[in-house]
């Protein structure tokens, strides 16, 4: 089934919820449609244009927020897909300090990475090899960082994202969840 992006009354991205839970908001007026998805819903009196991104139309009070859950899929996302040693397409995840050696599984320390640069650092460190990274590994800030460590995307909720954390087209993030 589809998924639709949930705004705040501010834009602020909130989560990802189902068509058919978008539907409902929109039918009981809690929320109106931003963007279509090009899709017909059909009733037996009437249609409506299916929603890919839907705004509150209260503003609603967000608790703190808690980090961003180092996943599999994250770390992917923040990484663009690619491996952080040789650019090319990631299948796993490393420890840059091997947990054999006290790394610690977190952000700072959890990069993605291709079959054959996982299997070739082992447990050794980074100098040991002469390797260096693309980038240092750091913990995604911000809120469209939820929605994109969700693994659900479309293109249509780039515009609404970006100014949130998410990071614009043509950085990585369209095939990032290839990998996935």
């Amino acid at each position: 089934m589809p998924h639709a992006l949930l705004l705040n009354a501010s834009y602020e991205p909130l989560c990802v919820v189902s068509q058919r839970r978008a539907v409902v908001l929109i039918l009981s007026d809690k929320a109106v449609t931003l963007e279509g998805s090009g899709d017909l819903l059909h009733a037996a009196t009437w249609s409506m244009p299916a929603p890919s991104v839907i705004r509150l139309t209260r503003y609603i009070k967000v608790p703190n927020r808690r980090a961003v859950p180092l996943t599999r899929r994250a770390i992917f996302a923040r990484d663009g897909g690619r491996c952080v040693y040789c650019d090319a397409p990631a299948t796993s995840i490393d420890h840059v300090i091997p947990r054999s050696r006290g790394g610690q599984h977190a952000w700072d320390n959890v990069v993605s990475a291709c079959r054959r640069c996982n299997h070739v650092k082992a447990d050794r460190p980074l100098p040991d090899l002469g390797w260096r990274m693309r980038r240092p590994p750091a913990q995604p800030a911000g809120s469209a960082w939820r929605i994109l460590s969700s693994g659900r995307q479309d293109p249509r909720w780039s515009p609404y994202l970006e100014a949130y954390g998410g990071e614009p087209k043509g950085h990585g993030l369209e095939g990032a969840f290839a990998a996935a």
